[in-house]
């Protein structure tokens, strides 16, 4: 899929957590789950760091091209080195290493080791992933050249955000008793969204490699050939996007109504 909609399937993700932990009767509380939702929106355009073309490559200018060509040709050696004699002869690193469901557990590790570090740390992952966010979600405002824009809103957003959790009992340490390790569940969620979203376009994604499926470790899975399409086709904006704007409004009315449906009924009897 392209960015705009690899984004808004993170946001979707989120909000579907959000309303599963609401029925469950343990709801997120609002801002965990809107700062959440904005996460793993942007972390939803990460896997695509192998690709130079890719949104988050040029987000922010040298320093993300340079991690580009870094992350590029670190997947590229290591398809080389773990392929089998059935996995495809290929050269370039897209679509290898940044799309198994190892990355996702990587990702969201190295963002719950970031939290530990203190204030900078989470900072720095709340402005890089709303950075990602916007230049997914509101990609036709982004791409006229509002990089510096782009950059200062979202280090002021991040810094309110970080006040308004930290100063608020049970946001910043939500779910887990370290203040901000909860950011490593969006970030992996976000990028296991991708995987999954590109695991329905033409060319598969190797979601579960290393491990061995049909002699092939980096084997294509996805949806029957039948069901998939192109990314940037017609499908993907005529039926995938509609369908997930569908579906968050929906998980993000029941992240908010089933609690307060839950508290009436206790009210009541």
């Amino acid at each position: 899929m392209m960015g705009p909609a690899h984004s808004l399937s993170g946001a979707v993700a989120w909000l579907a957590v959000g309303a599963v932990a609401a029925e469950r009767g343990t709801p997120m509380p609002p801002l965990v789950l809107a700062v959440g939702a904005v996460i793993c929106a942007g972390a939803a355009l990460a896997p695509d760091l192998d690709h130079k073309a890719a949104t988050i490559s040029r987000s922010f200018g040298p320093i993300s091209r340079l991690a580009c060509w870094f992350t590029h040709d670190l997947a590229e050696i290591v398809y080389k080195a773990t392929r089998t004699r059935r996995d495809s002869h290929r050269e370039g690193g897209h679509r290898t290493l940044t799309h198994t469901w190892f990355w996702a557990a990587a990702t969201g590790a190295a963002a719950y080791g970031l939290s530990f570090l203190g204030k900078w740390a989470v900072l720095a992952i709340f402005f890089v992933h709303l950075v990602l966010a916007i230049e997914g979600l509101l990609w036709r405002w982004a791409r006229r050249g509002h990089d510096v824009i782009t950059w200062l809103l979202s280090a002021a957003v991040s810094w309110i955000v970080y006040e308004q959790l930290s100063n608020h009992p049970g946001q910043a340490d939500w779910l887990f008793p370290h203040p901000y390790a909860w950011l490593g569940l969006p970030i992996a969620l976000g990028v296991l969204v991708h995987i999954l979203g590109d695991a329905l376009t033409e060319s598969g994604a190797p979601l579960f490699w290393p491990i061995p499926i049909d002699g092939k470790r980096w084997y294509p899975f996805g949806t029957p050939k039948v069901l998939r399409f192109r990314a940037g086709d017609k499908v993907e904006h005529l039926l995938v996007t509609p369908l997930l704007v569908v579906v968050g409004v929906l998980c993000g009315f029941g992240s908010f109504l089933l609690p307060i449906h839950s508290l009436s009924q206790l009210s009541f009897h």
